[in-house]
C-alpha cells in the first residue's frame, strides 16, 4: 500500500505536538505506566509488563534512548493536557533511509480521535525531511493497534520472536509505511 500524505493538522487549539529531550522524561515515564498497565494486560503477563518498563522506560534507559542512541521523542498535548507520546531514530547509520518508530502511546480513553494518526503525520514529515523513505516498527501480534498501524498505511513485511531476558520473549510483526 502506498502511504499518502493526509493534512492533518498538528498545532491546533486541541492539540499540539513538540519535540522534547531529556527534560521530558517524567512525563513520559508517568504516561508509559499509566498506558502500559492498563492496555498491555491483556497481551502479555503484568510480570513482563513490569520488566519492559524497567527495561525500557527507567530514568537511565530514556536518557541512553536520547542522549546515546539518538531517539527523538516527541509529546502529543490534547485540550492541554500531554496525553501521549512517540520516539523515533534512523534505523542503522549505514541504511539512512529507513527509519525507525520506537515508541507511539495515547491514553486509551483517547483512542479514535485521531491523535495517533497526527502523530504518525507529524514524524512521518519528519523523516521525509531528513531523506527517509521507510518508517519501520515493531508491534505484538496481538495489539489491536496492529488495525490502526495498517490503517495508517503500514504493513506487515514478517514476523520475529524477540528474547528480552528474565524469560520473557515478544512475539511482533515488523510493519512498514513507505514514505516516498
Amino acid at each position: 500500500m502506498q502511504h499518502q500524505k493526509i493534512p492533518i493538522p498538528i498545532q491546533t487549539t486541541m492539540v499540539s505536538i513538540n519535540k522534547c529531550s531529556t527534560e521530558g522524561i517524567p512525563t513520559i515515564r508517568q504516561l508509559s505506566e499509566e498506558i502500559w498497565k492498563e492496555v498491555y494486560p491483556t497481551i502479555v503477563s503484568m510480570d513482563q509488563i513490569d520488566y519492559m518498563l524497567e527495561m525500557m522506560y527507567s530514568k537511565k534507559a530514556l536518557e541512553e534512548q536520547i542522549t546515546t542512541l539518538g531517539h527523538q521523542f516527541i509529546l502529543v498535548r490534547y485540550h492541554d493536557e500531554i496525553v501521549g507520546y512517540a520516539s523515533y531514530s534512523i534505523k542503522l547509520k549505514d541504511e539512512p533511509k529507513r527509519y525507525r518508530l520506537h515508541k507511539l502511546y495515547v491514553k486509551p480513553e483517547l483512542h479514535g480521535k485521531g491523535l495517533g494518526k497526527a502523530m504518525i503525520s507529524y514524524i512521518s514529515n519528519e523523516v521525509s525531511n531528513a531523506g527517509g523513505t521507510e518508517l519501520e516498527l515493531n508491534v505484538n501480534k496481538k495489539n489491536p493497534a496492529v488495525a490502526f498501524y495498517k490503517h495508517t498505511g503500514f504493513s506487515v513485511e514478517s514476523e520475529i520472536d524477540l528474547q528480552i531476558g528474565n524469560g520473557f520473549e515478544m512475539n511482533d510483526f515488523i510493519m512498514v509505511l513507505k514514505l516516498q
